[in-house]
């Protein structure tokens, strides 16, 4: 990736088609803190720092740190972050629509068994779902009685999705 006989454009498909994809791998699924998602845009940042390297001053020769700001308007793409809640949430109206007959929907709605440790709870898969909605301004609905109707939910995600809300 730091190479500079690569062409940029050839740097940002192969981060799309090769590293993306096995970083996300199970994303869906995923039930992220603040610091896990911290820890993912460092990572983002760090290979596009290395797609897009150290810009030139042409007038004065000297060489300056790309800003993170920079980095992501270069990169046009939404953020890896964005990425995750979005395929989280279209998860979660898969799994809601498959009902009680499905595994995967117990893990959904299922309590914790046995004794909890003292502290904050670790977050829930449901607990991320609902954060996400309030994080886009859809947080008074009931995503589940939602999800249950393919269109309804289809019309929110696709009003969320156009949005794109910044998530750093």
């Amino acid at each position: 990736m730091s190479s500079s006989l690569l062409p940029k454009n050839l740097k940002i498909k192969t981060y799309r088609i090769i590293i993306l994809p096995v970083v996300l791998y199970g994303c869906e699924t995923w039930s992220l803190t603040l610091r896990e998602e911290r820890r993912l845009r460092v990572f983002e940042i760090s290979v596009l720092r290395r797609i897009f390297e150290p810009k030139g001053d042409e007038v004065t020769g000297e060489w300056g740190k790309l800003y993170n700001d920079e980095l992501s308007d270069f990169y046009s793409s939404a953020s890896i972050v964005w990425v995750i809640k979005s395929r989280r949430i279209i998860w979660a109206g898969h799994v809601t629509r498959i009902g009680e007959k499905g595994g995967v929907y117990w893990v959904l709605v299922g309590k914790r068994e046995g004794k909890i440790s003292l502290g904050r709870p670790s977050p829930r898969w449901d607990d991320n779902i609902k954060m996400f909605l309030q994080e886009v301004g859809c947080g008074i609905i009931d995503w589940i009685e939602w999800a249950q109707d393919r269109d309804r939910w289809r019309a929110l995600l696709n009003a969320v999705m156009t949005l794109r809300v910044p998530t750093g």
